[in-house]
């Protein structure tokens, strides 16, 4: 246990190195994009390479400092085991060895140390005794095959993060997503089917929409941290089942920050009993993460808005019996501060007539994944909106109310990326021992072990920063920075571990009777939605800059 205590220290110091570095690399990025002590916009679209590339860089150290202290945790906890320390040297060293060598934003955009700074800085830390012996005897394959073996071998890793009763909770609905979920998961993804209602009943009697609702509301006031173990459970059994709760959680959390007194106890206490299903109607054609250029108008009319325009990939419409959509409602302001949110009943839909509301129609989007809630283009002609729905009372604060409520529906997609990813492992793994060739499972084969081994060890560094940013949110912190670091981690991930594991299943991976094709299909769309990897990374950048900024 000395030894391990002592390569955690060796872990923290790297951090500390890598952080010294990270802030030499923020310092010539503010000296590029900032003027008068401000970003300058300009200059960080110019420079936006290495700010989004910076982004990915604070990224991974604090995936890599969250990992170091479930470590520490396990550490004093008396813990430790093999495979978790197995994990840690992985995970650790993987994430040391990209941060100074490069990490690959996208499959061919690489950034690298010397994108910011002169080759002989990065070479003082390359040359650190401490650091190379952390990449040299981390992640290698003989490491990562240990994970393999292990874990085949029914180990599990302890979560010092979770108390007993969340402990409980994740147990509950495993099960729940193992019983319920697994088997019809993919025959609505091939079918195209909705999610039945029964399900989402059930989904409802398990608290699944009250989960960080207050208790005079009718929820259950559990947090942001219960909300992200619940997500990634049934995201593990279906990313469209894990997103059932994500348009009530934003609805919500809308309503609780910005809404009325009279706006809460309407609607919170059926969001949270699951009679309330919200649909966000947000996105256009030719407004997407630009919502300035929005142009869907509202235009008051007595005590009504009468609603005129378009929306797109607006999800669960049809089934949504509560619409918050976003709207212009001063027609000479064309910036964000011109917008408004509403709250627009309406009644839900059925197969025979999906958008039962006067002046409103759709038409379904059809997807490759993702599926079970299905996406719908609208259009809308002089729909009314009662005006008493006017989120807030007050009109041109919906860009700045849904801002607010980003960071929750950033961790909660952050966390179906940990479950999508747990689930690609598991058909990996699973397949790996029991396919045989040249007369063996191919799991004895080193690299495909070592693939599995890796995506263990990744998805701790994920899991890590969700619950990290979980933790911020549950103790009132602000955490829009790590909420996106979160988001665009998980999206990576979520990909590289599908990919690998459709990859392990071979020709049979690409046949669409083996579940590894859906999740596939489902993993592709974590780096588009909820703001894409590029819009997230630049958030981050600039959330980061602006933090060098303000600091003594």
């Amino acid at each position: 246990m000395f030894i391990m205590e002592t390569l955690v220290q060796q872990a923290e110091y790297a951090c500390l190195t890598i952080e010294r570095l990270a802030h030499s690399y923020v310092d010539s990025l503010v000296e590029k994009v900032a003027r008068d002590n401000a970003i300058d916009a300009l200059s960080l679209e110019r420079h936006q390479f290495i700010a989004h590339g910076y982004a990915w860089v604070a990224t991974y150290l604090e995936a890599m400092k969250q990992l170091a202290d479930w470590s520490r945790r396990l550490l004093e906890q008396g813990g430790f085991t093999e495979l978790e320390q197995a994990i840690f040297k992985v995970g650790t060293g993987g994430y040391l060895q990209q941060l100074l060598h490069g990490i690959a934003m996208s499959q061919d955009e690489m950034i690298r140390p010397d994108d910011f700074l002169p080759h002989t800085v990065i070479s003082e830390v390359l040359a650190d005794a401490v650091i190379a012996a952390l990449v040299k005897d981390g992640n290698t394959n003989e490491n990562r095959v240990r994970i393999a073996e292990l874990v085949a071998g029914g180990e599990q890793f302890n979560e010092p993060t979770l108390d007993t009763t969340l402990t409980l909770v994740r147990e509950q609905f495993r099960r729940f997503a193992d019983e319920e979920i697994c088997e019809r998961a993919h025959q609505w993804h091939r079918q195209d089917s909705l999610i039945p209602f029964d399900l989402i009943r059930e989904l409802a009697e398990l608290g699944v929409f009250a989960v960080c609702i207050p208790e005079q509301y009718g929820g259950h006031a559990s947090g942001k941290l219960a909300m992200c173990v619940i997500t990634e459970e049934l995201s593990w059994g279906s990313l469209g089942v894990g997103s059932l709760a994500t348009r009530s959680e934003i609805a919500a959390e809308l309503i609780l920050k910005a809404g009325t007194e009279e706006q809460k106890r309407r609607y919170l206490p059926g969001i949270a009993a699951g009679d309330v299903l919200p649909a966000i109607l947000v996105t256009e054609a030719d407004a997407g993460s630009d919502l300035a250029g929005l142009k869907t108008r509202a235009v008051k009319a007595g005590d009504c808005y009468e609603i005129t325009g378009n929306k797109t990939w607006s999800t669960h419409a049809a089934r949504a019996n509560l619409m918050v959509l976003l709207a212009r409602t001063a027609p000479g302001d064309r910036s964000h501060r011109g917008l408004s949110l509403f709250l627009i009943d309406k009644p839900g839909g059925t197969d025979a007539d999906p958008f039962p509301l006067q002046g409103m129609s759709g038409s379904e989007i059809p997807v490759l994944g993702y599926r079970g809630m299905k996406e719908y283009e609208l259009s809308f002609a002089g729909c009314r909106a009662s005006a008493d729905g006017l989120l807030g009372g007050v009109e041109g604060q919906g860009f700045r109310q849904l801002m607010a409520s980003f960071e929750s529906g950033r961790l909660q997609t952050a966390a179906r990326g940990v479950g999508v990813s747990q689930n690609a492992l598991e058909l990996a793994l699973d397949y790996a021992r029991q396919r045989v060739q040249f007369g063996k499972p191919i799991l004895a084969f080193p690299r495909v072990a070592g693939k599995i081994g890796w995506m263990v060890a990744e998805i701790m560094l994920l899991r890590q920063l969700v619950y990290h940013a979980a933790r911020q949110l549950d103790t009132a912190r602000r955490c829009d920075v790590e909420a996106g670091m979160a988001k665009m981690l998980a999206a990576r991930v979520a990909w590289s571990c599908a990919d690998n594991a459709l990859q392990i299943h071979g020709g049979n991976g690409y046949a669409t009777e083996y579940a590894i094709s859906r999740v596939l299909c489902d993993a592709r769309v974590l780096s588009i939605f909820e703001g894409s990897a590029e819009i997230q990374a630049n958030i981050i950048a600039r959330g980061l800059i602006n933090r060098r900024l303000q600091s003594p």
